[in-house]
């Protein structure tokens, strides 16, 4: 029987199994959708009782629907035959049969794990392990592994050069993939690390941390649901390029309660995608900012009174700048900025009582006083300028008109000039976002406003809401920041974090385990050490599990050769990975007079586009990656889904078939990471690599 008939005879056998399988599967389906149905129905019982039990009857059938439709595609993608005789179905769900008995193994059940973890070595009871490929409903292929081979049966039939060595050589497209089917064993014991803690999963370049995360964090929620899913995880990258990358893996695994935030969208209502030039972000990145945000946080908005006069019986009141200045460092020593709001008028009213020295006044009594003054006009509108509820985005917009005044030696000169120049453009960077959640947690709250006073006179709008609010919500505050915390945190590309990041992810972690994600050598933060200490406070002393994963799976061997020699320069003693694959295809380094260069980088788009099947990537360093899109426009529009221009930070976690780089050496000199930038950019190739420039000091340096 020739390989071919006999893997098709393999293949229509997988394929009966996998239709009971779907069978099964859609009766669950149908079951669910009639619950759905069922929930709804209840609710017009009319009382609250049943409309209670229908939302959650209503809830909990959806939500297995959901992920009953998630995991359709590709259900069914493993196979164990045991050392006894058994087989073992393994799939992205658990399905039973009608009589309750086990016709797929959940990949994350206990039972499933040896799928992962069996070696030729130890093959911990494993004959063969089987791989199904599949496209929907339907078997196109089986790759196997023979794990114990003296124990096989004579008719064992094994097929393929290995699931893990035909999913390298397969094209990319513009998602990342769920390698539920091909997880090895050290990345199988990341994934299956203990729930509590901070679990760090290190390596280089290819050897699939962000997968292994990501899959391990849908392990989390089906060994603990009630604790992960009620509590939130909260998936964080460094950008919206990457997030986009990645947002179909989780769904495939049929988990779709997971919150995916860039690093510009971990604050609620702010949405940042650019990055700062590297000085200004250095600057909003470091610790030293924090010193600064508070006494911003305190200072008074600008056109804010500085003086109040007032005229009460035979006296002249008084409240000079300086004693407002002493006022409001008494407030703010007790309280955020918005929740000593409700304070003001009081201590306010103190100040002016202690200046009256009239002897009408004094017989009238204290009662009086501040009746008169709390409902007069003129000391309203006072207190509501000098002391108005703000919003973080405010005081943020006003930190390029503070920051000569408030700075106090924090910043050089140098660094003064970038921040103001960063912050010209309006609206906030990527950099910006920890600064204004700093703000938000300096400042407090915005007390809410109580639709049922919007008819109430003015006096009362501003004086007795003030303290009603203060008595009803006194806590308020504190609780809406404590709702940012999730259970688990997981965040990719840790080496990049700043430490006013840390500080942001760290608010939403303090009761949360922790997954970590990164790799010394591809960091774009320039001081790790500053890093480092802000990671320690982030982390408040949770015991930490640390995994290295050891073999990169994406590039080939001549590629990460090359990749290797530029992260020597980046970082003394990186850690490298061994690439377990050769192509054949050395990198080609093109240098070309400047007049040259587009067109050359043109022409090497094109050719790889004809040598590849998937997708491919022209990176160039950020100041020049918009005329480069221009310069390119018919080429992309050509290749909408094939083809993207990017500059280096932006290819973080990505990986393409092909990647031309053009200007290597402007990579490098753009900023004190630049070689590590290069260093990734290079890293994202699969198959194919070109460099074109007009110079060649990086390879010079190299050589």
């Amino acid at each position: 029987m020739s390989s071919h008939n006999a893997e098709q005879r393999e293949i229509e056998a997988e394929q009966s199994y996998v239709d009971t399988v779907y069978e099964r599967l859609d009766a669950s389906a149908k079951v669910a959708q009639s619950l759905v149905v069922e929930g709804m129905a209840r609710g017009h019982v009319g009382n609250e009782g049943g409309l209670v039990e229908r939302d959650a009857m209503v809830y909990q059938a959806t939500k297995r629907l959901s992920a009953l439709n998630a995991a359709h595609d590709g259900l069914v993608f493993g196979r164990l035959n045991m050392l006894d005789g058994d087989s073992r179905y393994i799939g992205r769900i658990g399905v039973r049969d009608a009589d309750r008995e086990i016709l797929l193994i959940d990949w994350r059940a206990p039972a499933a794990a040896v799928f992962y973890q069996a070696t030729a070595q130890e093959p911990a009871g494993v004959v063969r392990r089987r791989v199904l490929r599949c496209a929907n409903d339907q078997v196109i292929g089986v790759e196997d592994d023979l794990l114990d081979a003296d124990n096989a049966p004579d008719d064992m039939v094994i097929v393929g050069e290995g699931a893990l060595l035909a999913s390298l050589t397969r094209a990319r497209d513009t998602s990342m993939h769920s390698v539920v089917a091909t997880i090895q064993k050290e990345q199988d014991e990341a994934i299956r690390a203990p729930g509590r803690g901070a679990t760090t999963i290190g390596g280089g370049p290819g050897t699939g941390k962000t997968v292994v995360a990501l899959h391990r964090a849908a392990y989390l929620l089906y060994t603990d649901r009630r604790r992960f899913e009620s509590g939130g995880v909260l998936v964080v990258g460094p950008s919206n390029v990457f997030m986009n990358y990645i947002e179909r893996v989780l769904p495939s695994l049929g988990e779709t309660s997971v919150t995916l935030r860039s690093l510009g969208e971990v604050v609620d209502g702010i949405r940042a995608g650019r990055h700062d030039e590297p000085v200004a972000a250095a600057a909003k990145g470091s610790s030293r900012m924090t010193g600064f945000l508070k006494r911003a946080a305190a200072a008074p908005l600008a056109g804010s009174p500085t003086e109040f006069r007032y005229f009460y019986k035979d006296d002249v009141l008084r409240l000079q700048p300086q004693q407002l200045d002493k006022i409001r460092r008494q407030l703010l020593s007790n309280a955020r900025r918005n929740r000593a709001y409700a304070q003001v008028p009081a201590v306010l009213v103190d100040a002016l009582w202690r200046q009256v020295r009239g002897e009408r006044a004094l017989e009238k009594g204290r009662e009086d006083f501040v009746e008169i003054v709390t409902t007069d006009d003129r000391f309203i509108d006072f207190v509501e300028q000098w002391w108005p509820p703000v919003e973080p985005i405010e005081i943020w917009r006003t930190l390029p008109d503070l920051v000569d005044e408030l700075s106090n030696g924090t910043f050089s000169r140098a660094e003064i000039a970038a921040l103001k120049a960063s912050w010209v453009a309006g609206e906030p960077s990527i950099q910006d976002v920890p600064l204004i959640d700093e703000l938000r947690y300096l400042v407090g709250e915005v007390p809410e406003a109580n639709d049922d006073d919007d008819d109430a006179p003015k006096q009362l709008m501003s004086f007795e809401r003030r303290e009603r609010e203060d008595r009803v919500d006194r806590n308020r505050t504190t609780q809406s920041i404590e709702d940012d915390g999730f259970a688990h945190v997981l965040v990719d590309e840790a080496q990049d974090l700043s430490p006013m990041q840390w500080r942001m992810l760290g608010r939403r972690g303090r009761h949360a385990s922790w997954t970590i994600v990164g790799d010394e050598a591809q960091s774009s933060w320039p001081h790790p050490l500053e890093s480092a200490a802000a990671r320690k406070d982030a982390l408040d002393g949770k015991p930490e599990h640390a995994f290295r994963l050891s073999t990169n799976y994406r590039n080939s061997a001549e590629i990460y050769d090359l990749a290797a020699k530029v992260a020597a320069i980046g970082v003394p003693d990186p850690d490298l990975a061994d690439a377990v694959r050769r192509t054949g295809e050395q990198p080609k380094q093109l240098v070309v007079p400047p007049a040259d260069l587009v067109d050359t980088a043109r022409a090497s788009a094109l050719e790889v586009l004809d040598r590849v099947e998937g997708t491919v990537a022209i990176v160039a360093a950020r100041a020049a990656v918009d005329r480069l899109r221009d310069d390119l426009a018919d080429l992309l529009a050509e290749h909408p889904d094939r083809l993207r221009v990017l500059d280096g930070l932006d290819t973080k976690g990505l990986e393409f078939d092909a990647v031309v780089v053009v200007e290597p050496d402007a990579i490098t000199d753009e900023s004190s990471a630049g070689w590590r930038t290069l260093y990734v950019v290079l890293t994202r190739a699969t198959q194919l690599l070109t460099t074109v420039g007009t110079t060649d000091r990086w390879s010079n340096r190299i050589a």
